[in-house]
């Protein structure tokens, strides 16, 4: 299987491509990899990994439409991590956020109608807004709350739009929130950790009872490949973990495990239309894909802390 990753060089796409390099993710014969090398890209682990494995790196922006449509190689699949991601940042800039995640992502999805290859959308749970009780399935509302969400959620619908107009190859995931190695600092389980090896205040929006679901970048990568592999055109896949936690509570957990001062947390005005709970049936995934997680919280952020200490120090 020919395949192409864009967004390769970000958090999720980076650690995608080192289980697949190390063989822990089976059935890719030839690998591309697409980035535009934004300030939260891993470029210069991106470009050792190239050199060591031998797989070929384009440096493009997927908004540069004309170059984009240029590209004339045949991929059996397109894997999509490439997205504006931080909420804060869509707070300030909405703009910058809807052209990327939709305007560019439709520039792929006319790129996969070219080459006829396969498109797989990575997205979020974010898109389904915020829930007190229960779980959301695939099938609950699209009810985003914040910019990002918004430009995550127009993004699905425009790759739905696509698979029903066009009869396009693709099926989407969404995910609960990542945690892991190579994840930019300005995150929260990474920014608390860099924090408080450094001395510094966290600031913790609110009362600090938001609360999210958690799962490994690890495991995330492995079910996005399920996906890939065996999923049917036009599925969706919800990836969670059933590891919920309030931003306190995985606080508390960091000093504990990285034996941190935790008094060092700074209480801040909440984020505007800051999102209480998420929460995923990921049941469907369980089911059609055999997908499972490996990682617990506990070990999670306890090898995470030791990665940023060895990384960062």
């Amino acid at each position: 299987m020919n395949l192409l990753v864009v967004g390769g060089a970000g958090f999720i796409g980076i650690n995608y491509i080192r289980l697949l390099l190390e063989g822990k993710l089976q059935g890719i014969s030839s690998l591309t990899v697409l980035d535009s090398f934004t300030y939260a890209a891993n470029k210069t682990e991106l470009i050792a990994m190239a050199e060591k494995y031998e797989f070929e790196v384009l440096q493009l922006d997927i908004c540069d439409r004309e170059k984009l449509l240029g590209i004339e190689v045949k991929f059996d699949v397109i894997l999509n991590f490439a997205a504006e991601s931080h909420v804060d940042r869509s707070i300030e800039s909405p703009t910058t956020f809807v052209t990327t995640n939709v305007l560019g992502l439709q520039n792929l999805l006319d790129l996969a109608r070219k080459l006829d290859s396969k498109f797989i959308q990575v997205s979020t749970d974010e898109v389904y807004g915020s829930i007190e009780t229960g779980s959301w399935d695939e099938s609950y509302p699209l009810l985003p709350n914040s910019p990002y969400a918004a430009s995550k959620a127009a993004g699905d619908l425009l790759l739905r739009s696509y698979i029903r107009t066009y009869k396009l190859e693709g099926i989407l995931t969404r995910s609960c929130n990542n945690y892991g190695p190579y994840q930019h600092v300005e995150k929260f389980i990474p920014k608390t950790i860099t924090n408080l090896q450094k001395g510094l205040a966290v600031p913790i929006y609110g009362s600090g009872l938001n609360c999210r679901e958690w799962i490994h970048v690890h495991d995330n990568a492995k079910g996005i490949h399920l996906a890939l592999l065996n999923g049917q055109s036009g599925s969706i896949f919800n990836l969670g973990s059933g590891e919920e936690h309030t931003n306190l509570e995985i606080f508390s957990m960091i000093c504990e495990f990285g034996n941190f001062d935790p008094n060092l947390l700074l209480h801040v005005p909440d984020r505007l239309g800051h999102d209480l709970r998420y929460s995923l049936n990921f049941g469907k995934a369980e089911n059609d894909l055999g997908f499972t997680t490996s990682m617990g919280i506990s070990d999670g952020l306890k090898k995470t802390i030791e990665w940023y200490q060895n990384e960062i120090l």
